[in-house]
């Protein structure tokens, strides 16, 4: 695909978030003299030709009140992960569940999950309750508190 000034000028325009509006692309397009039709259509081809790889959201838990943010690590056998992550990732309180590589023999942990809360001993009761209400006091873990925010953004194209 090869990109001409529209494409260039949308990049721009999405890249640092989509403004905070009920018809965010509406607005945009309003910016590049586009209707909100042809940005949704324009954003489509961007991403089925693999310009842009994917477009989330960033929510930013300490504006909404959650301060007691907690990844839980968790050795799980690796014939387990599926399912104990399953039943990690259907709980209300967590926000992501992931499998990553151990790193022995410093780093035994095979799998994270994050709870986001807005007092810590909340997010530690939640956890008490996973751990007692899917059997998983054999499996070690350890609950890590955020002691520091990084700031989050997408994908910089320019």
């Amino acid at each position: 695909m090869v990109l001409n000034d529209l494409d260039y000028r949308l990049i721009a325009e999405i890249q640092d978030g989509l403004p905070l509006t009920s018809r965010p692309y509406n607005e945009i397009g309003a910016r590049l003299g586009l209707s909100e039709e042809q940005v949704i259509e324009r954003i489509g081809a961007l991403q089925q030709a693999g310009v842009i790889k994917r477009m989330g959201i960033i929510v930013r838990h300490h504006e909404l009140g959650y301060t007691a943010n907690a990844m839980v690590v968790w050795d799980v056998p690796d014939n387990q992960v599926d399912v104990v992550g399953e039943k990690l990732g259907a709980q209300p309180c967590v926000t992501l569940c992931y499998q990553r590589p151990r790193k022995l023999p410093e780093w035994p942990y095979n799998l994270f999950c994050m709870i986001h809360g807005q007092q810590r001993q909340r997010v530690l009761e939640h956890i008490r309750k996973i751990v007692d209400s899917h059997g998983l006091k054999h499996i070690p873990h350890k609950i890590l508190f955020s002691g520091k925010r990084y700031k989050q953004r997408g994908a910089k194209y320019q």
